[in-house]
């Protein structure tokens, strides 16, 4: 009876390892693996001769936001944080998230959106393209940075993720973009079902000029150990050095998952053992360029619970300019986290003449 109870163990313990050694070689074979550099096609809706130029000396709005792909508003917590949701609470809210951060698009009138955790086919968002449903009528473009057909973790798992980073804008923009790959700090066999964090590059003309606005959109690394943030802001800085030497005016923008610089002093970190975001500090820029963020307003709140006003905030989102582009104010939006676990933060720009 005793081998009979071993026996029948060991079956299945050798089916458990069977089922894990083919759900690892199905994601290795299936693993998002993108370029280093690619290029992107951009979305006209808008006809060159209808959409206007960036012009010099005339001020622009830039709106960045990570919209925690309209499942992580104030109803929500989520597992990687010490929550326990895996997906958001109900289809219901879903729709609502969608429809609540539209109608703030179309409110806040930007020259230029920059969005970050955008759903465009995946299980936890009922398969809806975000993109597609904000970008509506506008040139527009996107980038993949998290593309797996199964995420087997937690219990139940994520399931199929479809997601990435999205420029929005309803002046010229050209109809190819850039895709530029950031490190990945994870080895295989974690990497396969990781998210594989990317800038988007989107070039706008200026008015009456041979130089262009570079536009970066970025969502940098959250959940590791330090040094894939590093090393990704390392590249991003490498970037926007190239670009500005070609004699452009560039903007970065979206969630750094790093604190700005001051921002602790504000917005305290309360339990360590929760997740805690890196910190910027202005000597990583060259001279001249600049960060630009609303102290004054938090822009990312923990998930380990559900929004009550008493959770954990941070100060992670907003810009990095090039010198020859003057702040004329940026400003964040406290939504108390209506609809993302993010707020939006917009920025006032000038590309200068002189």
């Amino acid at each position: 009876m005793v081998k009979k109870v071993f026996k029948t163990i060991g079956i299945l313990i050798g089916i458990v390892i069977l089922l894990l050694v083919g759900l690892i070689a199905f994601l290795s074979i299936t693993e998002f693996k993108p370029a280093d550099r690619e290029k992107v096609s951009a979305n006209i809706f808008i006809d060159d001769s209808l959409a206007e130029k960036v012009q010099l000396n005339k001020p622009i709005t830039v709106t960045t936001w990570n919209i925690g792909y309209c499942g992580l508003g104030k109803d929500s917590d989520f597992f990687m944080d010490g929550g326990k949701m895996v997906n958001p609470p109900s289809d219901e809210i879903i729709e609502k998230n969608i429809e609540g951060v539209s109608s703030y698009l179309k409110k806040q009138n930007s020259d230029i959106y920059i969005l970050q955790e955008v759903d465009t086919k995946s299980s936890r968002t009922n398969n809806i393209n975000q993109h597609d449903a904000l970008a509506k009528g506008a040139n527009s473009a996107f980038a993949y940075n998290y593309k797996c057909p199964f995420v087997p973790i937690p219990v139940p798992p994520m399931g199929r993720v479809e997601s990435g980073i999205s420029t929005i804008s309803n002046l010229e923009m050209n109809s190819e973009g850039e895709r530029v790959s950031l490190p990945c700090p994870f080895s295989w066999p974690v990497r396969v079902a990781q998210i594989k964090r990317c800038l988007l590059i989107n070039r706008l003309p200026i008015e009456n000029s041979d130089k262009e606005l570079v536009v970066v959109n970025l969502h940098l690394e959250a959940y590791d150990d330090g040094e894939g943030k590093i090393a990704q802001t390392k590249l991003l800085i490498k970037t926007l050095e190239e670009e500005y030497k070609k004699g452009n005016y560039v903007v970065a923008g979206g969630d750094f998952n790093q604190s700005f610089p001051g921002a602790l002093d504000k917005y305290s970190i309360k339990d360590t053992e929760k997740w805690t975001p890196g910190t910027l500090e202005n000597d990583i820029l060259p001279e001249g360029w600049k960060f630009a963020f609303d102290i004054n307003n938090p822009t990312c709140r923990l998930l380990d619970a559900p929004y009550s006003g008493e959770n954990q905030l941070y100060l992670i989102d907003g810009f990095i300019v090039s010198p020859n582009v003057e702040i004329k104010s940026v400003k964040g939006d406290n939504l108390n986290f209506e609809h993302s676990d993010h707020n939006p933060v917009t920025l006032e720009l000038v590309c200068s003449a002189n």
